[in-house]
This record gives structure tokens, sequence and C-alpha cells, in this order.
């Protein structure tokens, strides 16, 4: 047993795993978590399929794995709050996601959890856009939505600093959880970008764990029309949300005024400009230089003023972590 380990063993370390329609990858992901894991929580999301039969049969195997069933399919996020309550209860200091369907290596758990214990980050998650050789692996469709969706995950949640915010690899003080407000965690796929958006809210330190892309054919049951249709207005709001929390009410400074000033002004040359463009178009005359200007100078204003205020919240992410060493 190495030293590492011996480490792990000392604490509560719990790994939550929710599960639907995964009957063929389930026992591989059981046999393959370390024995310094002292919870194992799987909970079934009324899966229609025999995970829960396999997961019965390790569990009478071994007395870490514990079951919790749903009834109602409740998504991804509706299984980990059911998970992380679980785990609060049996007193775990460490709480890891780790999905159903074999596709997130375990050989990088440490990785996961020595700044945990250490004190170094509050929460830590996957980075598979650091290894390109092994990026080739995801497929192309994946790694396009990946990467757009991780670009507005971070103007939403403010966490500027991750390079792959959607990952679902991710592990989490259990002291950091206990101030969450779980009731507001998102239960479909937004799962991880609301977890995110909670943890800027309590200054939490979020750091990227690098690992190679790990997959295998299986299907995803992330529906992309549907990812399409709710993932922009929940950004939006998630974003706005931030914006008015940590800049009005928890915080005021100069980047509220460039917020309260800019977007204004570039609101009021846009419509202003459009509204004098076609009204001028459509009496085939030309505008007059100081109606022009007008809305030229509001947009430029605006978004030099909006520009300073990103270059503030970039500098605004959370850099001391909420939790001693354990």
């Amino acid at each position: 047993m190495s030293s590492q380990d011996l480490i792990f063993r000392k604490h509560a370390i719990a790994v939550v795993i929710p599960c639907y329609r995964v009957e063929d990858t389930i026992g591989m992901v059981l046999s393959g978590l370390p024995r310094y894991v002292k919870h194992i929580i799987v909970v079934d999301d009324a899966s229609p399929d025999g995970t829960s039969e396999i997961v019965e049969k390790f569990a009478g195997k071994d007395r870490r794995v514990v079951l919790v069933r749903h009834a109602k399919n409740q998504g991804v996020g509706g299984a980990m709050r059911t998970g992380f309550e679980k785990a609060l209860e049996l007193g775990a200091q460490v709480v890891v996601k780790v999905d159903g369907d074999d596709q997130m290596d375990l050989a990088y758990l440490p990785d996961m959890l020595m700044p945990l214990i250490e004190g170094r980050a509050d929460y830590t998650k996957g980075n598979r856009f650091r290894d390109f050789q092994a990026l080739q692996q995801m497929p192309l469709i994946r790694r396009i939505g990946n990467m757009g969706l991780g670009f507005l995950t971070k103007a939403a949640t403010g966490y500027w600093n991750l390079f792959d915010p959607t990952n679902g690899f991710v592990a989490i003080r259990a002291d950091v959880l206990a101030q969450l407000p779980l009731k507001r965690i998102d239960r479909t796929f937004f799962f991880e970008t609301s977890m995110l958006a909670n943890l800027y809210m309590v200054g939490a330190v979020v750091r990227d764990i690098p690992m190679p892309a790990r997959y295998r054919g299986e299907g995803s049951n992330l529906s992309v029309r549907r990812t399409l249709i709710e993932f922009p207005f929940k950004l939006f709001r998630t974003l706005l949300r931030r914006l008015v929390i940590k800049y009005m009410i928890h915080d005021f400074s100069m980047a509220s005024i460039y917020l309260i000033t800019g977007m204004p002004l570039l609101l009021f040359g846009l419509i202003f400009g459009i509204i004098k463009w076609v009204d001028y178009a459509s009496r085939n005359i030309p505008a007059p230089t100081g109606t022009v200007m007008l809305p030229t100078l509001s947009v430029l204003l605006g978004i030099q003023f909006l520009i300073a205020a990103i270059e503030i919240d970039l500098r605004s992410t959370p850099k001391e972590p909420l939790s001693p060493p354990l």
C-alpha cells in the first residue's frame, strides 16, 4: 500500500455514482474503486434496466456500497443531490462524483483528492483539454460543443480560470458542500454549471485536474436539441444572477459602475441607431451627422465600459480556499 493510500484511508471519502441505463458498465466502475474509499453511494435514478440488481449483488459482498433508488427519474442533478445528502449523513469529509458509464479514469482519483485534503482547493474537477492527443478520442461534435459551452459557462459562473467547466468528474470538500443550497442545484445536465455558480457565490476555490478524454463509443443520454433549447436561457439567467449578487449586493466596486453605465449606453445606442437607420432608409434620405454620431458614441462607450467590467471580473475569481487542510 502506497503512502498516498495510507493518507486517504485516514479520511472519510465518499463516492457518489448517479446511474441510469448503465447495467453494462456499473460493475466495472464498482470493481475499479480503490479500497481507501469509505462509502460508495449508488443512486439508481429510476433506471429501467438491471442496474439495481447488479449493484445489490456488489452490496452483498462489499459493505461500503449503499444503494439509493428513485421511484421517478430526476435527472443527473437530482441523483447527485440525493447522493450528496446521503454522503453528508454518513459523515463524509470529501465527496467525489463518478459516473456509472465507466468514462472516468479512476487512476486520476488521487490527483482529485490531494488538493482537497491539503487545503489547496475546495472543489476539483477534471480537465480533458490539456492532452491534445488523447482529446482526439473525443467525438468531434462533443469536442466542438464542449469548447463552446465551456466558454459560455466560464462567463456565466465567473470561473474564467477553468478550461473544462462542463467536466462531470468532480470532488468537493464536505464542509463546503454543506454551505451550498442543494435545493438550488439544477436537476438536469446543467448540474455541473449549477454547482460552479453556487460555489462562486460562497467564494470556493476550484482547481482543474488535467486528465485525458476517455470515450469508448458509449451513447450519451444528453439530448443535443434539448441542450440548445435549455442551456442558453439557463446560462443567461446564471450570468445575470451572478452579476446582480456579486456586484450589486455583496460588493459595489468600479465593475458595478461600469456595468450600470455600460449596459444602458450600449442598449440605447443599438436601439436608437436601428430605429433611426430604418426611418431614414425608408425615406431614402441621408441621416444628419448628429443622428449618426449619437448612437455610435453610445455603442463605443458602452462597449468600453463593459470591457473594463469584464477585465475586473476576470481578476475576481476566488483564490483563497475556504477549507483548511484535513
